[in-house]
């Protein structure tokens, strides 16, 4: 079974800190963007081979709750038609607090998806209002409400942290609200000035000052001692999850796991050989283009060797609580990972280790994941 991952690129605005391919004001394009969507569903149809059912589906974007609940259950039938749904799939739907009713909440439920993601990110107003969010607090709590009555039992919600001057204060008030939401999976990121965003040019200007290394760690410490205090399990650098509620889709692009993306901008992955990456270019009139032309719109971003598989097998893998079986890597590659990168685990100091026949990452290892992982990329 393989995961379907939809690409939706619209927003009402682009948020600032943003690099994820989206559009802004583009009413008329987001009506005829279900279309194209379908489009690209029965191009990979016709190309085959069939992949089976999928076991989970996952809209993201840009902003998918812009789409009506009408267009969102139309796709997933045309997915079930078409290639099948698995018995109990998980179909989750990103959605922004500040585009949601009560009614759309309870239309998405009523079309099959089982998985809300609220873009929550703060609630604090001024945070909010830094981050360029078209929500406030209040809406943030009361699509949490409305999501519930609609019979949302697996809600995640994201939250950002190491905002420009968060203290330790606000951060521990921000997860004191966000728990009070009793969200079933919280995604928590540390604010970074991504290139080519207005974010990055700003701190480059010397117009934005973001926290210290120093101070990002004691956040990361502190979310992930409040979390677990709460409940939650700590099981991928960013992930938090009330038992049984992690998420599934993502959980397959950590283990390297099949998925196709659909959509512009979306990527897919090809687990036959070594492993194939390929990509939709986040181009809009392009993919359009290509299916008018009745043309595949994606192409091939990249081809692993058996090197680049060992590599991205362990560096995503590591990113999770359940690390890396070292018996599963033998058997996929013919060696194990300390003999294959001796260089690379060296350098992690003893933060990344052989347990119970998983190679995993301490919280310090995490803290250093991004340092710890050159040598593998």
């Amino acid at each position: 079974m393989a995961g379907l991952y939809f690409h939706i690129p619209f927003c009402r605005r682009k948020c600032p800190y943003c690099d994820f391919y989206s559009l802004a004001d583009s009413a008329g394009r987001l009506e005829a963007y279900p279309g194209l969507l379908l489009g690209h569903l029965e191009i990979e149809r016709r190309q085959g081979p069939r992949r089976g059912s999928f076991e989970t589906v996952f809209f993201g974007g840009g902003t998918p709750s812009l789409l009506p609940p009408a267009a969102i259950g139309t796709i997933l039938e045309a997915v079930e038609k078409r290639f099948g749904l698995a018995s109990g799939a998980e179909i989750s739907l990103e959605a922004n607090p500040g585009t949601v009713t009560a009614a759309s909440l309870a239309g998405y439920r009523a079309a099959g998806v089982n998985r809300l993601s609220l873009g929550v990110q703060s609630l604090d107003r001024k945070s909010l209002q830094h981050l360029g969010r078209i929500h406030s607090p209040e809406e943030a709590k009361t699509a949490v409400a409305w999501a519930r009555r609609a019979g949302f039992d697996n809600l995640s919600c994201d939250l950002m942290f190491a905002l420009p001057g968060q203290t330790m204060a606000a951060l521990e008030e921000e997860l004191a609200r966000c728990l009070a939401l009793e969200p079933d999976h919280l995604s928590a990121y540390g604010l970074t000035a991504e290139e080519d965003t207005p974010f990055y040019h700003r701190h480059r200007s010397g117009g934005l000052d973001l926290p210290d290394e120093e101070l990002c760690a004691e956040f990361f410490r502190t979310i992930h001692d409040r979390m677990e205090r709460a409940g939650y399990s700590h099981y991928e650098i960013s992930n938090y999850a009330r038992p049984g509620r992690q998420c599934r889709h993502n959980l397959r692009y950590w283990r390297r796991l099949p998925w196709l993306g659909i959509g512009a901008g979306a990527h897919s992955f090809v687990a036959s050989g070594w492993g194939e990456r390929r990509s939709v270019p986040p181009d809009l009139d392009l993919f359009a283009k290509a299916l008018d032309e009745g043309a595949d719109p994606a192409g091939t971003l990249e081809f692993f060797d058996r090197r680049g598989a060992m590599a991205e097998t362990l560096y995503l893998g590591l990113r999770t609580a359940e690390g890396v079986a070292q018996a599963d890597f033998v058997e996929r590659f013919g060696v194990e990972p300390a003999e294959a990168f001796p260089q690379a685990l060296a350098r992690t100091g003893g933060h990344l280790r052989l347990r119970q026949g998983r190679w995993r990452f301490d919280l310090t290892g995490w803290l250093l994941y991004d340092y710890f992982i050159r040598e593998f990329l």
